[in-house]
């Protein structure tokens, strides 16, 4: 996953792109060819702050952090393309990407309407959904309200199904816990909707404008146990009782309040309030209370639902909070219900007219057929996820390619046009959008009938353009963002590597992107990136790294001290990949003193072209267990990287194997040893393992290198002795030496422990221990 280009890289940087990097090199040993890219997540709010604090352009600002990172990364040895590189702010990024972004509204994929969005008061923007955070801004921590305005808007909800269909194709490649994230927040649920009619003096009192409103449940089963209605503080039926007068201040206070509440806080703590209007139930004709409820959300199904108290426990506590019926139609299938809570579990409907007896599951499909029969309602499908927000009030984004007619309405602008540019002559003050304020740049003539006219002011949500970078990653041509040549010979993406913080925010749009493509005739895959690694955080003194916590280690100081290769083998060996990191200085300072040795040893093997051949069964045991050492290590590494991606065992079997060439003199088997090691830790510690290689073998050693079986067929092996389960010996037998021999080879190494005693029974673990059991 590309950066955003901050300012510094941090110790997250280093770990991520080390496992990109060690990846590339090791299939370039393959002879793979491999596109290992590296770009910049150039557009945000970051750099709008940056100019307000200390007055700089924010495109400065980017370029110039850009140029610095660039330089922090090549220190770590990074075999990043040299040909690829790209920023989303470079304006041949931003034309392909307007072209898209014209081809989906023009395919009725992309819309604008009005409605209640997210707005940070701090970066003056609108969130989309995934971007509050426990009702908070996911960039600056701002407490987000609710603001009444126009957007744009990506029909991402029409791909639900299919997004959350094709994560079946992803098990097993990507971590279970991204899957499962995933597969909540698309949110597919079944049920019935249907109608609940206001009654004749509640239609009055809404002025005749509303006949009733839609509810879904997916608890049909519990229709007869309905004692109240709940809707969302945003629907318009409330806002229509607010605007007539027909509540008091303190509820349109409280409404209100609820509004501007993010929806995730809205669950924390349940608010009502009754808007004195009712509906009639659609069996029993019963006359049912309307109240508004701060934990109904306008995203989800109508904004409206059907409340049982008796059998929804979110339903029964505003019930009771509220002094509201509770009237319970279902009875567990054995033993009695609580009276104090609600009754969730599957049971048998009784008062619930013709479908009394029935089990609840059961019941749950004749409630929908009979309100299909009658016309009363139908079954539906819902999702959680909504269609995505594009439109950001800012400056430093792409802006949006579409024009304002007073004729023909929106039109997009003519793709000869493209790219439509930021201007450059902008007062960045934190006050609204610096587009809305530029005295010529909005001002245009419409591409349809050539009338005056105004350009679009809002700017792109920036995770449009991490939705579609990798595919520019593919192509270096300047016509068109890529050819179908380039992504069927390069996609799909083999190795994702970043952070769980990005599961359903950047890969479910980047998924729903690739898709969207797909349709448009660009692409031909439906899933951008065919594995995924979520590596953990890099943590000091038990806490996340942060400025504000004083907890920071700096990478540039780091290799100044110590080298690129000792802080890409101190990330790689401290932890596993996808757990969690804490740093550790003293084993910083390991890891170098290992490097160190490794440099230094050798000096043990001799210059060659090729690897030595040996007669292994001519060897010492010290020199047989060297070279055993020695391929285990090459047959681990070659498990780690197309299974595990447990680096740090790797490392760990050339610190073994190391140790067991340390036992020995022999220089043809160093020499092996090291034209085997320094082509395992060549990914890991390139620089060090290039000049190594080239002092002594050319490099040849670097590309594929094959397991030689005969190392690990043994003549003897090591059993371990026991009296009575306790190890007193070892003793080397034949590799097929007969039972009765290796017992008595046995009684022989531990004769002081058995003599005088009577063995009462001879236990042979093949190939690992002897054990004599004996009495007194």
């Amino acid at each position: 996953m590309f950066p955003y280009p901050s300012g510094r890289i941090h110790m997250g940087h280093v770990r991520n792109y080390t496992i990109g990097d060690v990846f590339a090199r090791y299939y370039r040993q393959q002879g793979f060819n491999v596109l290992h890219p590296i770009g910049w997540d150039s557009f945000g709010m970051p750099a709008e702050n940056a100019a307000i604090k200390h007055g700089v352009h924010p495109k400065k600002w980017t370029y110039e952090n850009i140029d610095y990172m660039r330089k922090e990364l090549a220190s770590l040895g990074l075999s990043f393309s040299q040909e690829r590189e790209f920023a989303t702010s470079d304006p041949l990024y931003t034309k392909f990407e307007q072209g898209f972004i014209i081809d989906m509204f023009e395919r009725g994929l992309l819309y604008r309407k009005k409605g209640s969005l997210n707005w940070c008061p701090h970066d003056q923007t609108v969130l989309a959904n995934e971007q509050v955070i426990e009702g908070r801004c996911w960039r600056c921590d701002t407490e987000v309200v609710q603001r009444d305005m126009y957007q744009y808007y990506l029909r991402i909800s029409d791909y639900a199904q299919e997004l959350l269909d094709d994560l079946a194709s992803l098990e097993g490649l990507w971590p279970k816990q991204v899957l499962t994230m995933q597969e909540n927040w698309i949110g597919r649920s079944s049920g019935l909707a249907f109608t609940l009619h206001f009654d004749e003096s509640s239609r009055q009192k809404l002025g005749g404008a509303f006949e009733g409103f839609e509810v879904f449940t997916t608890r049909p089963d519990t229709i007869y146990g309905v004692t109240y209605a709940a809707i969302a503080p945003e629907h318009e039926i409330v806002s229509r009782l607010m605007e007539s007068g027909a509540l008091d201040d303190a509820s349109v206070a409280a409404i209100t309040a609820m509004k501007n509440t993010g929806a995730v806080d809205r669950q924390k703590h349940k608010q009502g309030v009754s808007l004195g209007v009712h509906v009639t139930h659609p069996l029993t004709k019963k006359r049912i209370p309307v109240w508004v409820a701060n934990f109904v959300l306008m995203g989800y199904g109508s904004g409206a639902v059907m409340a049982v108290p008796a059998h929804d426990e979110r339903d029964f506590d505003f019930a009771a909070q509220y002094g509201l019926d509770v009237v319970r139609v279902i009875a567990p299938l054995e033993g009695a219900a609580k009276e104090d809570t609600a009754f969730t579990d599957v049971g048998v409907l009784f008062d619930s007219g013709d479908f009394s007896g029935l089990r609840s599951d059961a019941a749950k499909e004749a409630v929908i057929a009979h309100f299909e029969s009658q016309g009363l309602g139908k079954r539906v499908v819902n999702f959680r996820l909504k269609d995505w927000g594009l439109s950001r009030q800012r400056y430093w984004g792409a802006p949006m390619p579409f024009i304002h007619c007073p004729t023909c309405g929106i039109v997009p602008e003519s793709k000869a046009n493209l790219p439509v540019a930021l201007p450059e002559d902008v007062q960045i003050t934190g006050e609204g959008n610096p587009l809305d304020h530029h005295p010529t740049w909005k001002f245009c003539t419409c591409p349809k009938c050539g009338a005056a006219a105004q350009r679009e002011t809002d700017t792109m949500d920036t995770f449009v353009q991490s939705s579609w970078y990798f595919l520019r990653y593919c192509s270096k041509e300047r016509d068109v963002a890529f050819t179908p040549d380039e992504l069927g010979y390069w996609m799909n993406v083999d190795h994702y590597i970043g952070g769980i913080e990005h599961a359903i925010l950047h890969l479910l749009y980047a998924r729903f992107f690739t898709k969207v493509l797909r349709d448009l005739g660009y692409v031909t895959c439906k899933e951008p990136f065919e594995r995924l690694l979520t590596q953990g955080m890099v943590l000091k003194d038990g806490a996340k790294m942060s400025k504000s916590k004083g907890n920071t280690v700096d990478p540039d100081a780091l290799i100044e001290k110590y080298g690129a290769d000792t802080a890409r083998l101190f990330i790689l060996f401290a932890a596993p990949p996808t757990q969690e990191l804490e740093w550790n200085d003293s084993a910083v300072e390991g890891a170098w003193r290992f490097l160190r040795r490794f440099a230094e040893r050798s000096d043990m093997a001799y210059a060659t072209q090729s690897i030595p051949l040996i007669d292994h069964g001519a060897l010492s045991k010290n020199e047989q267990t060297a070279r055993k050492k020695v391929y285990e290590a090459l047959v681990r590494s070659q498990e780690v990287f197309t299974q595990r991606y447990t680096f740090n065992t790797m490392i760990a079997g050339v610190m073994e194997a190391m140790n067991a060439l340390n036992d020995q003199s022999n220089s043809d088997v160093w020499t092996e040893g090291y034209w085997i090691l320094l082509h395992i830790m060549e990914p890991i510690v390139p620089h060090l393992c290039w000049e190594l290689s080239e002092r002594l073998f050319t490099c040849k050693n670097l590309s594929s290198v094959t397991v030689r079986e005969e190392v690990f067929v043994v003549d003897t092996i090591t059993l371990g002795v026991s009296v009575n389960g306790k190890n007193r010996a070892e003793i080397e037998v034949g590799a097929d030496e007969a039972q009765e021999a290796i017992i008595a080879k046995a009684k022989e190494a531990v004769a002081r422990w058995i003599e005088g005693k009577e063995i009462h029974k001879e236990i042979v673990v093949p190939r690992k221990l002897v054990n004599l059991v004996i009495k007194g």
